[in-house]
């Protein structure tokens, strides 16, 4: 809580100054942009569409933006709590950027009639550039006031760096050749050519050939230079996507529109599927607005209720995932409801049991913990008020859920609560299956492309 105490009309006295500071930070342009519609794109980072030294600087603070931090002077300071506006004139000079430090400055120089004062103002930055000179006209309070400034709501700028960098890295390797079973919908269609407008994948379309053309002309897309394969039956659709793979004419495997269980059908088969010796897993890839890193869920569509070897190869798998990333060494949090081992509730049992294993290193490539809870797994300040301490607790990359509900339900809250991005894989089959859901977004379909193309180029398929 902050204690804010202001200068009542018959206290002020010409000459008086107050001085407040604040750091440019790109988030507070994103926001100022949200509020006032002011789309200018100099004002954000990564301008992608700019050549030259524009494209390469970091973003312009927005003036006005500038400008309105004399308010919060003003305001906080002098005169203080109970200050209105009557007034604003100011001149802009040089430019402020992103990373940059602001001194705000604001000096009384005239009581006018009906209690209005004149502050002159002036925004520098703390390296000496002059960026702002006006002044301002206020009301000035009578009475003296004491305020208690209660915490206001916080705000996140829903922006999916994390994902960025994927396509960024997926963009300049070799497409995949990818088999698209029944492309047969406008989004289905069109995530895997967005997919080949970034150069990650080369799509083989295969499904009902009026079907694909209709989904084609919905989105106004020349589909005439893509291999198109006819075969109305979508479960024979399905058959002949993992034939591919094992003619070595694709490289991965994507879902159109079809039901999940009729494609995993044919890649799980014993004879003719893509199936390696370890169980398939799903693993959710997120980008969660807040959080400095990826964050893998597993498993959420294929394994309902896993036993224990079940849950170790899930485990393996997510991680292997990671690496193709570029998480060298993921933490690894395996969750429960609570994070001390119970009989009582027998995912503790297992969460400890892989635990031990991954510190003997019968699981490869990680450090793992459990069983955790999902607050100390996620958040190191409730792992140290709990007295959880390790490498993992309040850090992990990668969340293995106890059963197929439990994961299923964590990452849709992340994605429709909390305004993630996912992308979905999955692992363990002898190349990546992209498992896109209906409710997708573009944005899923594409990022879901990108971590097929790397686990493919890195996890050693290709």
């Amino acid at each position: 809580m902050t204690s804010l105490s202001n200068t009542p009309w018959d206290e002020l006295e010409i000459g008086m100054e107050a001085e407040i500071r604040r750091i440019c930070r790109a988030d507070d342009f994103f926001v100022f942009a949200n509020i006032t519609g002011n789309m200018n794109p100099k004002h954000f980072p990564r301008m992608k569409d700019l050549e030259g030294d524009d494209a390469l600087q970091e973003p312009v603070a927005p003036a006005m933006w500038v400008s309105t931090l004399v308010a919060s002077a003003v305001g906080n300071k002098l005169p203080g709590p109970g200050t209105l506006y009557k007034s604003h004139n100011v001149e802009f000079f040089e430019r402020a950027h992103a990373g940059d430090e602001l001194v705000i400055r604001v000096r009384v120089t005239d009581k006018l009639d009906n209690h209005v004062a004149r502050l002159a103002c002036r925004v520098d930055t703390t390296e000496g550039k002059k960026l702002l000179r006006g002044c301002v006209e206020v009301y000035v309070p009578l009475e003296r006031m004491d305020y208690q400034a209660e915490e206001i709501p916080g705000l996140i700028v829903h922006k999916h760096v994390h994902f960025d960098k994927l396509l960024a890295e997926a963009e300049p390797l070799p497409p995949i050749r990818t088999a698209v079973v029944a492309p047969e919908t406008d989004d289905s269609l069109l995530g895997a050519l967005l997919a080949f407008d970034h150069t990650i994948i080369n799509p083989i379309l295969i499904g009902d050939e009026a079907r694909i053309h209709a989904a084609a002309k919905a989105v106004d897309r020349d589909i005439s230079g893509f291999e198109l394969i006819h075969e109305p039956n979508q479960r024979m659709a399905a058959a002949l996507g993992v034939r591919l793979v094992h003619e070595n004419r694709a490289q991965a495997v994507m879902k159109g529109n079809l039901h999940t269980d009729d494609l995993l059908g044919q890649v799980v088969k014993r004879e003719g599927g893509l199936r390696i010796g370890r169980r398939l897993s799903h693993v959710f890839v997120m980008d969660v607005p807040g959080l400095t890193h990826l964050l893998l869920i597993s498993d959420a569509a294929i394994n309902i209720a896993p036993d224990l070897e079940t849950k170790l190869d899930i485990t393996q798998n997510a991680i292997d995932l990671a690496h193709s990333l570029g998480i060298a060494e993921p933490k690894v949090g395996i969750l429960s409801a609570v994070e001390t081992v119970t009989t009582k509730i027998p995912s503790t049992l297992d969460a400890a049991a892989i635990s031990k294993m991954a510190e003997r290193g019968q699981i490869k490539g990680a450090l793992g913990a459990g069983p955790l809870a999902m607050d100390n797994a996620i958040n190191i300040g409730a792992a140290r008020t709990k007295g959880i301490r390790s490498m993992v607790a309040g850090q992990a990359d990668i969340l293995i859920a106890p059963n197929l509900e439990s994961a299923n339900m964590l990452a849709k809250e992340l994605t429709f609560i909390a305004h993630a991005e996912a992308g979905g894989l999955v692992i363990g089959a002898k190349c990546p299956v992209i498992l896109t859901s209906r409710a997708d977004g573009h944005k899923a379909r594409l990022v879901s492309c990108a971590v097929a193309a790397l686990h493919a180029h890195r996890g050693q398929f290709l």
